[in-house]
């Protein structure tokens, strides 16, 4: 067990708000994806460094779907709160929302999981706090990100076995039904 004493999810939860400009837009008047994963990963690492008391490195993101657009003009707010520590990882959840200021809708237009490390001043992994679960909800989340790291195990494994059993010449009859086509050379190569 950890000598810190644990922190609870309050302590270290944040939010940070920023209007979306027309410098954020692509072509078609949207705000850059990039441009929202580059304000989680701000508003993860202030979470996670407020909760571990110490610098944080992203080493793993998951779940970046993008529900809905943002648009020029909206107030994006992203809330962050500590979900999981493990011995010197965090997992920081993040809710994305979207607000038109001048008809004051909101929209929820993601949820993601950033994994971090704390790190110390000679850059190596650190202990961290453990996590003061509170509320029922405090619970439910720490739990969610348990069962995501096991997911993403065996999602990993499998995909790891089934790669190292993906011999193309037998494989390669799957291509017919998708989009795709084989060049000549390649089919030569493949004696097809």
């Amino acid at each position: 067990m950890s000598a810190s004493p644990a922190k609870p999810v309050s302590y270290s939860q944040t939010t940070l708000t920023e209007l979306m400009i027309p410098a954020y837009a692509n072509f078609g008047g949207k705000i850059h994806g990039g441009t929202l994963l580059s304000l989680m990963d701000k508003v993860a690492y202030a979470c996670a460094a407020k909760h571990a008391g110490e610098y944080c490195v992203t080493v793993s993101v998951d779940g970046v779907n993008f529900r809905q657009p943002v648009e020029v003009g909206e107030l994006v707010s992203l809330m962050a709160s500590v979900n999981y520590v493990g011995r010197t990882s965090l997992v920081v959840g993040i809710k994305v929302v979207a607000e038109n200021v001048k008809t004051g809708v909101s929209k929820h237009t993601n949820t993601s999981y950033f994994t971090m490390v704390a790190k110390d001043d000679t850059g190596k992994p650190t202990e961290v706090p453990p996590l003061l679960l509170e509320t029922a909800e405090d619970a439910r989340r720490f739990l969610e990100a348990l069962k995501r790291r096991e997911m993403r195990t065996d999602y990993a494994e499998h995909f790891d076995n089934a790669r190292n059993r993906m011999l193309l010449p037998e494989n390669i009859q799957a291509l017919t039904t998708e989009r795709c086509q084989l060049s000549p050379d390649l089919e030569q190569l493949l004696h097809l």
